[in-house]
């Protein structure tokens, strides 16, 4: 494991000054990079100071530093997590035997294709997100967005080192292309559906970074498994800065719910719009509408492509060695859910496969449970204020555009629907244009430090031990 190199032009702890051919290749496409991240990284405050966290080592403790910076001058690097000794493949017809540390020909294609749809989503929310600045509720958001994007650029660079240095003239190639296909281009869009959506609100902001970032946090758990040692231990440092994604949604969300019940109780109404506020209802639609999209990025409920992934051991499952079963899935089974019969005699069912089959919707589990915490959370923080209301998540059938549901209209409660039935719900399931413009009023930018826009509560503590009145950026 070669020492981190703080000070070099890129900073790294994989001994890129050993390998100057993949030093000089890398420095190359710094500047398409540098590019990018003008033309369409943040489109306000680029030369503000931010109180930002750079990664600067790998370890526990004190692998990151602190400091204001400026976001062009951000040392954006390449970092992996420390190499696990004698590591074996826990999945897999190749389980037991010793993890890669270069790529098998015969994955070669399937390991590139991973990579790429990885590494062009990190460049696609920051291309989302670019606007949100102006409208920031205070300048501790400010401050969170900012922190979101450099290390969402910073994973795009995880993924272009894994490129260049282990796929040739096809990874440098790929690395180029990520850069040129941009959320939302009609002619050129990103890979994956949701990272085509708008986040024209911070309201949408604090939910795609609930919800989304946490099916990249299932994504990349389940590449951190893979037999591939380099992009095992690239995912694994992943993870430590996206749990700050995570929190800025869920933290996020509950300021908001926890103004909206401040703002019903001081005012004794339900209606809170005339005062400023969001209601519950609207919450609930825009949750309805950011989780089915994120259902969608695991795929379908049966997948060949998922099982070829897993018996290769490219991808496993999340947590995967914690699992109790055989590692392998071919003889296991579990249901799937499906839709039988036709017309007005449909109606949602189950069907047995393998395992191995089943390995996305086994991951969206995962993913679904894990987003009831959240919704505890929220539904707690209402009930402490004495409101008779419960956020739910709807049926994971619900507004779905990508597998055996995509053709069919199903109810937030499970129940299948003719297209007439639909839309004469619909406007109370997801958001509305009325909806998303009372949103939209509420954008107003909040530049006094510790001051927050009257939507949303103050958080409950600073970042890294400062106050909430803190200059997170300096105006």
């Amino acid at each position: 494991m070669a020492l981190v190199d703080i000070n070099a032009k890129i900073p790294n702890n994989v001994d890129l000054a050993g390998d100057r051919r993949l030093q000089r290749a890398l420095e190359q496409w710094q500047p398409k990079f540098i590019r990018w991240w003008e033309d369409l990284g943040p489109s306000a405050f680029k030369r503000n100071p931010v109180f930002l966290r750079t990664a600067i080592d790998v370890g526990r403790d004190g692998w990151a530093n602190f400091d204001h910076v400026e976001m062009p001058d951000y040392r954006w690097g390449v970092f992996l997590a420390e190499p696990e000794p004698d590591r074996k493949i826990a999945f897999g017809d190749h389980k037991g035997t010793d993890v890669w540390q270069e790529v098998p020909g015969e994955y070669r294609s399937e390991l590139q294709r991973l990579i790429v749809v990885q590494g062009d989503t990190e460049p696609a929310s920051v291309e989302q997100q670019r606007h949100l600045s102006l409208t920031a509720p205070s300048l501790y958001d400010m401050r969170n967005l900012f922190q979101v994007n450099v290390e969402e650029g910073r994973h795009l660079w995880a993924m272009v080192y894994l490129l260049h240095r282990y796929f040739g003239r096809d990874g440098r190639d790929e690395a180029d292309e990520m850069l040129e296909r941009h959320s939302g281009d009609a002619d050129n869009p990103r890979i994956l559906g949701a990272f085509n959506e708008e986040t024209p609100d911070w309201l949408s902001f604090y939910m795609f970074t609930y919800f989304t970032d946490r099916d990249g946090k299932y994504q990349l758990a389940s590449l951190r498994e893979s037999a591939f040692d380099p992009l095992s231990r690239t995912c694994d440092f992943m993870l430590k800065e996206e749990a700050h994604h995570m929190f800025v949604g869920t933290s996020g969300v509950t300021r908001v719910v926890q103004r909206t019940a401040e703002l019903m109780n001081e005012h004794g109404t339900d209606d809170v719009h005339p005062h400023g506020g969001l209601n519950l209802d609207l919450l609930q639609k825009y949750i309805n509408f950011h989780y089915s999209v994120s259902l969608d990025l695991f795929g379908a409920e049966t997948s060949t492509n998922a099982a070829n992934y897993f018996a290769a051991g490219l991808k496993g499952r999340f947590q995967e060695e914690r699992r109790d079963d055989d590692h392998l899935l071919k003889t296991s089974y579990r249901d799937v859910p499906t839709v039988d019969g036709e017309g007005a005699d449909s109606r949602i069912a189950s069907r047995e496969v393998t395992q191995l089959s089943a390995l996305n919707e086994t991951l969206r589990d995962d993913y679904i449970e894990d987003c009831r915490k959240g919704l505890d959370r929220w539904n707690r923080t209402l009930a402490s204020a004495g409101i008779d209301f419960t956020f739910a998540l709807p049926h994971s059938a619900f507004n779905r555009e990508v597998g055996v549901f995509r053709d069919h209209k199903v109810s937030p409660d499970g129940r299948l629907l003719s297209n007439g039935q639909w839309n004469e719900s619909v406007e109370s399931w997801l958001p509305t244009a009325d909806d998303r413009a009372h949103v939209g009023s509420l954008m107003k930018g909040v530049t006094e430090p510790g001051v927050m826009a009257g939507w949303v509560a103050p958080p409950a503590q600073g970042i890294h031990q400062k106050p909430v009145e803190y200059d997170y950026v300096k105006l």
